[in-house]
């Protein structure tokens, strides 16, 4: 076993689980089944206490053990939920989280100064505990009986004790691992009443191994724990020793009732048993592989008997699970898998798929070229298959974007109570896809439009009470799909903008000319002009104008765009579009001259021939008035425009503008090459695309390009009133 490979996964799971207990936190006290929320919480934390606990990491364990007891209370009634319980475990996650982050940087661990900080947090966890209990120190475990004993032989004879028996493969000291470190990490789970040790098979003194491990251990524990818990703290073990666990007697008539309470979901003995907790995966494996094997006999013998012949199970639970059995008709539904993947594997395999459709539209290219049929049959058979692949590829970085919509319940939960007011976090859209990559560079823009909602957005108790408000304000976050886009909206139900307050502003810092007139969403749009800011005093916060601006430069740096939409009194919402994917797009190329442009293929509405008076940038398109662009003119193309010209209508936003342009090309799979940086100012240019010739296309920012079109409008004609 590699223990640094295991490490790197306790790692990534440590961090999922923290995740998870974050999520369960800030919505315990809104959720329908609070007490499976707590159990989840308290799942959660048990699962990294036990996994650091096998790995000997004392101070992960000695922090988690004091939040593992007070959420044991809270599950158990002992405690009540409220909102600074909830604050203070948020801030034990954070440290557990910190802790985990100290012990991956460095084999050393955690920095005396980082144990400090958690010193504080356990004094507060310590005021929840029940003082009978003992505070937070683990139960102390009974002086070990001694002697030999008997396989499976129960200990005290007690009926309310779990029954443990263990015998340790030879190999187990040279694998690196410690058998007396399972069963002291056993005392985290309840008490060790005591413990047998086993030295039957210890070879002669002259005949023995020091580096083999010869002994077995039978073990009583009073715990409420349940058999997989127990079974856990040997997980490192399981293939290198017999494991044996008896529950108490009990608990046999607990699981009879469980059988009869489960949904009838499956119609397998094994899988009815494993559900209600009577034996382990583990155990259910190892009876089924005894069963396949004497498969070859006359009568192979029933998997119930072969569970009670090993000792997982009592007799009288397989019987009500074969009487749950024949009543069961449903047979459970096949469960989905997934496998971890590293990311920098999933984006070499982009990358390829990127180069195979350059090499297939070269391939393309030749083929038309020698006219010859077969060829170009057996190429589009090709080009469907490439664009099936890339289809798959791109979905395998799909993510939704509710995992990062819920890291916003956090920030919401923390800021609100930093400035005193009562905010909620409403959130719809959760299940919508897009790229990993967009999603991993859109996650701190997002943080400040949050922030910033909760700051600037949602207005005082006292004004909203005036305003007939209700006392709790409201942080919108939605996202759902649109034209080949993702739109993000940010939206709060606070006071809303103060238009004459930003446009004083901004003549008063000459970003607006005096007396020109702006409409409402050119003047919103100052407020991401670099040190803009209204705010009478800084915060924390705000205030100090920096961040808007970096917030639309990182936005367009994804070719995306950012509006603003606010109504004085009833609140502001901000709109993000980002494309679904930076990596390969469906694309429709265009002429212009010698030169190729791509427009994405979302955004293309219809394409129609050029008709507009000379002098005008806009034409009639069935009634309505379209604004048009001349690309040639735009990027300054040299030659004359051909005899018979096109206008390719695009839309975004709900808007549509024209691109003048010579020639359609048609459709093509596009992969999107970044500009360097000396290109980086070009307006109108949002990447670039390699051919099949192997020349060189520029693909269009429309969102871009729709600002300078609307400028083209005519202006409406003065009516009676303006006169």
């Amino acid at each position: 076993m590699n223990l640094d490979d295991v490490l790197i996964t306790f790692f990534a799971e440590s961090r999922e689980l923290l995740e998870s207990m974050e999520t369960s936190l800030l919505s315990v006290g809104q959720s329908s089944d609070a007490a499976e929320t707590v159990n989840a919480i308290f799942r959660a934390a048990h699962t990294i206490k036990g996994s650091a606990g096998l790995f000997g990491l004392d101070d992960i364990v000695a922090f988690t053990h004091v939040v593992e007891s007070v959420l044991d209370e809270l599950r158990a009634g002992a405690i009540a939920v409220d909102e600074s319980l909830v604050a203070l475990l948020l801030t034990c996650g954070d440290h557990i989280g910190a802790l985990v982050d100290a012990v991956e940087a460095s084999p050393q661990g955690a920095s005396q100064e980082l144990l400090d900080r958690g010193e504080p947090l356990i004094a507060q966890l310590r005021t929840y505990l029940v003082p009978a209990q003992g505070g937070d120190e683990p139960p102390s475990r009974a002086a070990p009986a001694s002697g030999c004993c008997t396989e499976g032989q129960p200990l005290m004879g007690a009926a309310d004790l779990w029954h443990i028996s263990i015998r340790f493969g030879a190999d187990v000291l040279r694998n690196g691992m410690d058998p007396l470190s399972f069963i002291r990490y056993l005392r985290t789970l309840g008490t060790v009443v005591g413990v047998v040790t086993c030295a039957t098979q210890m070879p002669e003194a002259e005949a023995m191994d020091p580096e083999a491990c010869h002994l077995g251990f039978e073990i009583a524990l009073r715990t409420q724990a349940d058999k997989a818990a127990i079974e856990s703290v040997f997980d490192f073990v399981l293939d290198d020793c017999t494991l044996s666990i008896l529950p108490p007697t009990s608990l046999s008539a607990d699981y009879v009732e469980l059988l009869h309470a489960l949904p009838a979901e499956s119609d397998r003995l094994g899988e009815m048993l494993v559900r209600c907790g009577a034996i382990t995966a583990r155990e259910l494996d190892a009876a089924l592989t005894r069963q396949s094997r004497a498969k070859a006999a006359d009568a192979p013998p029933r998997i119930g008997a072969l569970l009670v012949e090993q000792g997982s199970v009592a007799a009288p639970v397989v019987a009500a699970a074969l009487d749950k059995q024949k009543r069961s008709k449903d047979g459970k539904p096949s469960e989905s898998q997934s496998i971890r993947i590293d990311a920098d594997k999933l984006d070499q395999l982009i990358n390829l798929v990127g180069e195979l459709i350059i090499a297939s539209a070269g391939a393309n290219l030749i083929a038309r070229r020698t006219r010859n049929a077969e060829l170009q049959e057996c190429h589009s058979t090709l080009s469907g298959l490439v664009e099936q692949v890339r289809d798959s590829a791109l979905q395998l970085r799909m993510v939704k974007i509710g995992a990062t919509f819920n890291r916003f319940q956090r920030v919401v939960h923390d800021v609100s109570r930093e400035i005193g007011k009562d905010i909620a976090l409403a959130v719809s859209g959760e299940d919508t896809e897009l790229d990993k990559t967009v999603v991993e560079k859109i996650g701190d823009p997002l943080t400040h439009l949050v922030r910033n909602a909760i700051d600037h957005g949602i207005d005082s108790p006292e004004l909203r009470a005036r305003r007939g408000k209700p006392a709790q304000g409201t942080v919108s976050l939605n996202a759902y799909h649109d034209s080949g886009s993702i739109v993000i909206e940010v939206g709060d139900d606070g006071g809303g903008l103060d238009r004459d307050k930003i446009l004083n502003k901004a003549v008063e810092r000459g970003l607006v000319e005096p007396g020109r007139m702006l409409t409402d969403g050119e003047i919103y749009g100052l407020v991401f002009e670099p040190g803009f800011s209204t705010a009478e005093q800084v915060t924390n916060l705000s205030g100090r104008g920096v961040g808007m601006d970096v917030v639309k430069r990182n936005i367009v740096a994804l070719r995306g765009s950012v509006d603003i939409a606010s109504q004085p009194g009833v609140g502001t919402t901000v709109t993000v579009r980002l494309p679904l994917t930076l990596a390969i797009i469906n694309g429709f190329q265009v002429g212009v001259g010698k030169s190729v442009f791509v427009v994405p293929l979302d955004m293309v509405d219809e394409c129609i021939e050029f008709a507009g008076e000379p002098g005008h940038d806009y034409t009639d398109l069935r009634g309505t008035v379209l604004p048009f662009i001349r690309l040639r003119d735009l990027f300054e193309v040299p030659g004359e425009p051909g005899p018979r010209q096109n206008i390719v209508v695009v839309k975004h936003a709900g808007h549509k503008f024209g691109l003048v342009v010579d020639m359609l090309m048609g459709e093509a799979q596009t992969v999107i090459k970044p500009l360097s940086r000396m290109f980086a100012q070009v307006r109108g240019i949002s990447g670039s695309s390699i051919l099949g010739s192997g020349d060189v296309a520029l693909i269009v920012d429309v969102p871009a390009l729709m600002q300078e079109a609307a400028t083209r409008l005519p202006a409406p004609e003065p009516t009676e009133h303006d006169a």
